[in-house]
């Protein structure tokens, strides 16, 4: 058996800095009050983590490039008919991923326009836009997250049945980088250069998500006390 490096540094510290940050960002909503500010501001730094992702899934090591593991149906039906072999995400991983950054995004955006409801939350942008799309994003806000809950205990399920079904380790090599395979190659690519270009990124867009740069609104109606 060999071991090769599958996943780089930024890969991991991108998954499991997620795994804490949606974590932090689903009980901080669910408890409101005063927490609702930093609810707000783990939503922007979940803004950059995806900024940078999307950004390393070009820029990236090997493993971590969405050339690598997005694939068509052709190479989904051959890996369940067992003739895949590969490193890194298989087929159906990779519709995991794709499904799981699509939700967070829309989840994330979406609460960039959510108004004032009983939670007494807006996002930066509400003032941008008419009450209406105010209000079908703050719906949307509320039920993204059931769906994203769904497919993270999906996901935490399929991790254990590769793990202790197919004995195909999964967790490990997210903590470690490293997988012993019988063979392939170490990842490549995604260098210092490639690293900074992506911080800059998710940085960037974290700023501009946060409504900095705009004139202050007006503070949110406050919600009666009737």
């Amino acid at each position: 058996m060999n071991k090769i490096l599958v996943w780089d540094l930024p890969t991991r510290l991108f998954h499991w800095l997620l795994v804490l940050a949606f974590a932090a960002a689903y009980i901080s909503g669910d408890t409101g009050g005063n927490w609702l500010v930093w609810h707000g501001r783990i939503g922007l730094f979940i803004v950059g983590l995806i900024a940078f992702r999307l950004t390393w899934g070009f820029a990236g090591s090997t493993y971590a490039r969405f050339s690598t593991f997005v694939r068509g149906p052709a190479a989904i039906k051959d890996y369940l008919a067992g003739k895949w072999h590969g490193l890194g995400h298989n087929p159906l991983g990779a519709l995991s991923v794709l499904a799981l950054l699509a939700l967070i995004s829309l989840q994330v955006i979406s609460g960039l326009f959510a108004q004032n409801d009983d939670t007494g939350f807006a996002g930066p942008f509400y003032a941008l836009v008419s009450n209406s799309f105010g209000e079908l994003t703050t719906k949307l806000h509320h039920k993204v997250i059931d769906l994203l809950l769904i497919l993270v205990g999906l996901h935490v399920l399929a991790i254990l049945f590769y793990g202790h079904v197919k004995r195909d380790k999964l967790l490990k090599p997210m903590l470690t980088g490293y997988k012993e395979v019988q063979a392939g190659e170490n990842a490549r690519g995604g260098g210092l250069t490639a690293f900074l270009v992506a911080l800059v990124v998710a940085l960037a867009t974290a700023y501009a998500a946060s409504g900095a740069w705009m004139d202050k609104p007006p503070p949110p109606a406050a919600t009666p006390a009737w």
